[in-house]
């Protein structure tokens, strides 16, 4: 998996902007997890974890994320109260990861409650599973149901970084370069 592909898609984790990036890779199977494999060997050094959430013979959803802000994330009153609805051991972080896994495996449904896991707004999330039709205030990387203003603000922040890095990448910087230390 080259590293422009990561940098098109994770930009924001990479620079610590927010806990996780999730993305699809169009590919076979055992390319991919040797790919994963692959790119774990050179970024847990740097607080960052890359894991397969749902593997098909051509197309992998993968989730790249920082584990110790995804524990902070989820602690969070309200994300907690989401996840723990649903659910989920809300004390164990990378239990709550192989959960999402699971749904997204098995469930018919997309479980929603993946926004949690990539930084969005729990209000938004909420707002999203009760209301999804109704309420929006606009839509960017998520939909927005609360803050509009901190929102948009938020998603002019990530397209920022990701046209940065892009760049960096295209004059020749290696993933670990770019990678901000959390």
């Amino acid at each position: 998996m080259p590293d422009a592909y990561i940098v098109t898609h994770c930009s924001p984790t990479l620079a610590n902007l927010k806990t996780g990036s999730l993305f699809t890779v169009y590919d076979k199977k055992e390319t991919v997890l040797r790919d994963v494999t692959a790119l774990n060997r050179r970024i847990t050094r740097f607080g960052l974890r890359m894991v397969p959430l749902r593997v098909r013979e051509a197309s992998s959803l993968l989730y790249l994320y920082r584990p110790a802000r995804l524990r902070e994330d989820l602690e969070a009153p309200q994300a907690k109260g989401i996840l723990e609805e649903k659910g989920y051991p809300v004390s164990d972080c990378e239990q709550c990861v192989a959960d999402i896994a699971k749904h997204l495996q098995q469930d018919a449904d997309f479980p929603h409650e993946i926004g949690l896991f990539l930084s969005y707004p729990p209000e938004d999330v909420l707002g999203f599973m009760n209301h999804p039709k109704t309420g929006v205030k606009t839509v960017g990387c998520w939909k927005v149901y609360g803050d509009r203003a901190q929102a948009e603000k938020t998603f002019r922040m990530y397209d920022r970084c990701t046209a940065v890095y892009r760049n960096a990448v295209s004059l020749g910087s290696t993933l670990e370069q770019l990678i901000v230390r959390g």
